[in-house]
């Protein structure tokens, strides 16, 4: 399905499952139905699964958006504890339509417990209580954490998303990847029919030459080399803290989800990476560069790979609610990239990245990280382990389930 065709039924206020491949466009495709919803009048909340996600969007986590924090499986007592919740149920009121981004890292008991304070503190028996509910995100993407021995069963495995019967809308266009011999590996590995042909590509990728970025599926594999590269170039350290006010529980929301630190080290010659999307000034968040000077002002100068050279302003990442801020954080849209999480890469677009899955633990890890690059000349394997290119199967199935339907929805319209 074409992005605008997608937009067109969310105008509809039909509950939506907005869907595709990395790349795809389902982001710039919420931009847009935001706009729409502005332009009506219509209010409306912007949430994700994780801080991470919650950030790119402005937005709040679902969990902070409905009062939950850590609860899980909501008893009685505990829905009326959060009808008592002033805040928390003025701004459920106003919303008519609510967003939930990376939908595919919440599972069946979180969707359940959404559907249940929707339902509660509208006292509206219909799903999510009467609410539009778009859900957006890719379920080939990284999987609900699990706990000990937790068994967690996805979204759509709950009661909640079969009541609601999201149309599903799966983009089908590319704008990240456009080799086709890289292309045909990703949709191989989605569909689970990855050959050995295709392993052997991709183990072709293990090359001699220093990338810009490596990504590790573990944080402390980042910050070890973050920290010892940072140190290996001479020169002054510069300092940037973060400025941040408003709710305190919502400023360390925006904290833990924000790519850029509260403390910012750079000097003359370390590799970064911004953080924001400013299209105005050239780059988007996954671009890579350097710092190539920094003023007496202490403003930094970045020459990304494309030898273009931005100066970033401080950004804001902020929790807004019908239009007011009711928090936010400031800092200037870098972080050191000599490394970072194949979690923390998710939204990102690299020109080159070494990806390291040596260490692969989770379903889904190794696609994650492998189609953040645009195509296969860019990336670099530096290891691989058995669960480096494993889909869950659950996921595999269902992902035919959703293509078919959006198929028979394009029909329709």
């Amino acid at each position: 399905m074409r992005q605008d065709k997608a937009l067109e039924i969310l105008k509809t206020g039909a509950n939506v499952f907005l869907t595709g491949e990395p790349g795809a466009g389902k982001t710039y495709t919420i931009d847009r139905f935001k706009e729409w919803l502005d332009k009506e009048h219509r209010d409306y909340a912007i949430t994700a699964s994780t801080g991470i996600a919650a950030s790119h969007l402005n937005g709040s986590t679902i969990h902070s958006f409905c009062g939950l924090g850590i609860r899980r499986n909501l008893n009685k007592e505990e829905l009326d504890g959060i009808k008592r919740n002033r805040w928390v149920v003025e701004r459920i009121r106003q919303v008519k339509t609510l967003v939930i981004d990376e939908v595919s890292m919440l599972d069946a008991v979180s969707i359940n417990d959404v559907h249940n304070v929707l339902q509660a503190v509208h006292n509206n028996k219909k799903p999510f209580g009467g609410v539009q509910i778009v859900f957006v995100g890719d379920f080939f993407q990284l999987p609900p954490v699990s706990k000990g021995d937790e068994n967690r069963h996805f979204a759509f495995e709950s009661h909640a998303w079969q009541a609601a019967a999201p149309v599903v809308c799966y983009l089908t266009e590319q704008h990240r990847q456009s080799d086709p011999e890289f292309l045909e590996i990703l949709t191989a590995m989605r569909s689970g029919g990855i050959t050995e042909v295709h392993r052997e590509r991709l183990i072709a990728c293990q090359r001699t030459e220093k990338p810009d970025t490596i990504l590790y599926t573990h944080n402390a594999d980042v910050d070890a080399l973050n920290k010892s590269e940072l140190a290996k170039l001479p020169g002054k350290v510069h300092t940037y803290m973060m400025q941040s006010g408003g709710n305190d529980i919502l400023v360390q929301t925006l904290k833990r989800g924000c790519l850029s630190p509260e403390k910012l080290e750079l000097k003359k010659g370390a590799v970064v990476m911004m953080t924001r999307n400013n299209f105005n000034e050239g780059y988007v968040n996954g671009s890579i560069g350097k710092v190539k000077d920094i003023t007496k002002g202490g403003d930094p100068i970045i020459e990304l790979l494309n030898g273009k050279t931005v100066r970033p302003e401080m950004a804001e990442w902020n929790f807004t609610e019908r239009k007011e801020v009711k928090a936010f954080i400031r800092q200037l849209p870098l972080r050191l990239a000599w490394a970072i999480t194949v979690h923390k890469s998710q939204g990102m677009s690299l020109d080159n990245a070494s990806v390291d899955l040596s260490k692969t633990f989770e379903f889904g890890q190794g696609y994650v990280a492998v189609s953040r690059v645009r195509t296969l000349q860019g990336l670099h394997l530096a290891g691989i382990n058995d669960m480096a290119f494993a889909m869950h199967p659950v996921v595999v199935e269902q992902d035919a389930i959703f293509r078919a339907a959006s198929v028979e929805q394009g029909k329709l319209i």
